[in-house]
This record gives structure tokens, C-alpha cells and sequence, in this order.
């Protein structure tokens, strides 16, 4: 545990940790104002018609994400505070106190998970203090020293599908906005991180405008009435008379299969088929 006592200085130490509080001040103030524009930004995107549900998870995510941060920046602050206030004992011991190892440890971790850069100086400080072992130490969490609440929402983890849900309602509750999950979550995926996005919320040819604004069903055909819904509001509106059906969209044709001398041009008389569905390889 012995470092090179020459080169560490307190008078370097409690400045960096005073700096350290203030920044962890200001950088906690500043996402806290983010997140309130966030939430209400993931408001709107479930207000939508139809509700744009997976970036509004995604968002979420990020919320929940960056109030985790806070949560370890005002921990991590407390700690600068005590080391502030317990620095001619740190000066004056030779080895680390027992009662300080974990706050000392965890300062060290967090030097390299957050952007703070008084923790760098700090971190260097305390190298110079307990040594190299030390600082090894703490960067492994070795023997669980590092305060478990920072070690946890520092994480590089992604929050469970259950709490990125568990924010989407209550986001929507306190906005009053009447939505509810187009998939609710089973009960082995609650502990699980939130799938990837397959496109369920988004719109059918939304970028041109030309297509009706339904959403894609995942290829299960639940949006098969589609065109006659959209032909009887067509209807609807020319007060009556009949409105051409639109046209379908093209499906790719399979390609087929085999060596290069069967394969050839697709004859006039093959139809394409109803839904192109790509033959994936097989694990070895």
C-alpha cells in the first residue's frame, strides 16, 4: 500500500475535491433540466396517432439512463465532501483508513466512468497517497470495496424491459395521455433489456404520403383490410362514388436456386409469389 509520499499534496487534493462538488452540482442541475424536456418529448410521442411507441422506449432508456447519473453524481458528491473535510487525516496516515477505503475506492472507479475531470487529479492524488496496488485495486473492485449503488447505476447495463415500461406509464399517467403497450411483456422478458425495434410503429409509406398511415404489423397480416378500409374512406369522401382500390405494393419474387446452368429468367408465365421470405442459413 505505500506510494510515493513526495509527490502527493493535500493542498492539491482539497482543492480538486471542492471543485469536484461543484461540478457534480452543476452537471446534476443541467441533465435534471434535460430530462424534463425528455419526458416530455416521449409525452408526445405517445400521444401520437398511431403512438410511436419504440422511439418513445428508446427515449426512455436514455431518461432512465441519465437519471441514474444524478443518482451517482449526488453520492459521488457526498463522498468529495468527506474526503474534503477528512483531509488532514488522509495527510497525516500512513496507510488508508479503514472507514474511508470504499469512498476512496469508489472516487478512483468513477474517475473513468464519468465526465468529470477533477476526479482524474484526484485519482492521481490518491496514487501518489496508497500506491499503484490501491489504485489497481479500486479499478478492479476488488473485494467488492466500490459502493455497490454508484457500482449499479454507473453500469453499462441497459435498464430492463420492465422499468423502461414501468416509465412509459407513468409518463403517459401524469401527462394523461390514454395509452397503453401494443405488446405487453411476458413474464420471462421482464427482467430482460428492451428488444431491438423491428419498425411496429412505423408508419407505411409515411415519407411520401401516399400510402394510408398504418402501421406495419410485423408481417403477421392483421393488416390485410387495409385497402378497403382505405377505399371506403375514399368513398366516404367523394360523397359516395366508387374510388379505384389502390395499388398494391410490388413483392420481390425469389430468387431461384441452383447451379449456374439452371438458373434462368423468370418466364412470362411464373407469378411472383404472395410474400418474399429469404431462406436464412442454418447454425452449424
Amino acid at each position: 500500500m505505500m506510494g510515493n509520499f513526495c509527490n502527493y499534496k493535500a493542498s492539491k487534493l482539497k482543492p480538486q475535491l471542492k471543485m469536484a462538488v461543484t461540478r457534480f452540482q452543476i452537471a446534476g442541475n443541467k441533465k435534471s433540466a434535460l430530462m424534463k424536456q425528455q419526458i416530455r418529448e416521449i409525452a408526445t410521442l405517445l400521444a401520437d396517432d398511431p403512438p410511436k411507441e419504440e422511439k418513445a422506449r428508446i427515449k426512455a432508456e436514455a431518461l432512465i439512463r441519465d437519471d441514474n447519473t444524478v443518482e451517482a453524481y449526488e453520492i459521488l458528491q457526498l463522498n468529495c465532501d468527506l474526503l474534503s473535510e477528512r483531509i488532514h487525516l488522509i495527510t497525516h496516515s500512513r496507510d488508508c483508513p479503514p472507514d474511508l477505503v470504499s469512498c476512496i475506492s469508489t472516487l478512483i472507479w468513477a474517475s473513468g466512468m464519468v465526465d468529470i475531470p477533477e476526479l482524474i487529479e484526484i485519482r492521481k492524488q490518491f496514487r501518489y497517497k496508497y500506491g499503484k496496488e490501491f489504485d489497481a485495486a479500486a479499478m478492479q473492485n476488488l473485494g467488492g470495496v466500490i459502493n455497490e449503488r454508484v457500482a449499479a447505476r454507473l453500469s453499462v447495463q441497459p435498464p430492463s424491459a420492465y422499468l423502461v415500461q414501468t416509465y412509459l406509464e407513468k409518463i403517459a399517467d401524469e401527462h394523461e395521455v390514454d395509452w397503453k403497450p401494443k405488446v405487453p411483456l411476458k413474464a420471462g422478458d421482464i427482467a430482460e433489456p428492451m428488444p431491438a425495434p423491428v419498425g411496429v410503429s412505423v408508419p407505411v409509406g409515411g415519407g411520401s404520403g401516399l400510402n394510408p398511415s398504418v402501421p406495419y404489423d410485423g408481417g403477421s397480416g392483421s393488416n390485410n383490410s387495409a385497402p378497403q378500409q382505405q377505399q371506403q374512406q375514399q368513398q366516404h369522401n367523394h360523397g359516395g362514388a366508387s374510388a379505384p382500390p389502390a395499388s398494391p405494393s410490388f413483392v420481390m419474387p425469389e430468387a431461384p436456386r441452383g447451379d449456374a446452368s439452371t438458373v434462368s429468367t423468370m418466364s412470362s408465365t411464373q407469378q411472383p409469389s404472395s410474400k418474399y421470405i429469404p431462406v436464412l442459413p442454418t447454425p452449424t
